[in-house]
């Protein structure tokens, strides 16, 4: 079964606030003086109104598992980067594959030019896309990375080394997840993309 999130297109959304901005402004005209007083609501006026409720997400267990898994190896990585190598963290408990290799390929040019990681990368990761119903069930997962309160250190000079001018502040990474037959989810694949902003 493959499902897909979408969210509403901003026109789509303005279009709500426009017609909920109409409905209420027409139903605030005054009484003229030849109008009778209206009389007092009946019990099924006065009831509150349903609230609609959505169907629960029969997928949700799933996302959540895949987004800890995805969760996880970020705090990890964020360890690594920290000191510039992979020692002493489990970012290979939760990223395998060309995910593993990309996030090893930085921690050694980090290392190779004495550079570390200080601050906080923001996230806002969601599973966009999730078969589950194959043999090897995947998922991926889109994140809105936030490099705001990001900062490359040199460690020689203890200053930090300003982003490239070219560099967006947030853009979208993405992530695919595989269940392996053990039941355990990983991240086999990391793919940063810096002409989609978010």
């Amino acid at each position: 079964m493959t499902t897909r999130q979408t969210r509403p297109r901003p026109g789509v959304m303005a279009l709500y606030a426009a017609v909920g901005l109409t409905l209420a402004l027409t139903g605030c005209g005054g009484a003229s003086g030849d109008e009778k007083p209206q009389t007092a609501p009946s019990a099924a006026s006065s009831a509150p109104p349903a609230v609609s409720t959505s169907p629960p997400d029969p997928d949700a267990a799933v996302k959540t598992a895949v987004l800890g898994v995805y969760s996880s190896m970020w705090v990890e990585q964020m360890k690594a980067y920290r000191v510039a190598s992979p020692d002493g963290t489990k970012l290979a408990d939760y990223a395998t594959l060309d995910a593993l290799s990309a996030f090893e390929r930085d921690l050694a040019h980090m290392k190779k030019n004495g550079t570390v990681i200080r601050g906080e990368l923001g996230h806002e990761p969601e599973v966009t896309e999730l078969d589950i119903d194959v043999k090897l069930p995947t998922a991926t997962v889109e994140d809105c990375i936030d490099l705001s309160k990001w900062q490359t250190l040199d460690t020689k000079t203890g200053k930090p080394i300003p982003l490239p001018t070219a560099q967006p502040l947030r853009y979208i990474a993405t992530a695919t997840v595989e269940r392996w037959d053990e039941g355990r989810w990983m991240v086999t694949e990391y793919k940063p993309d810096g002409s989609r902003s978010c």
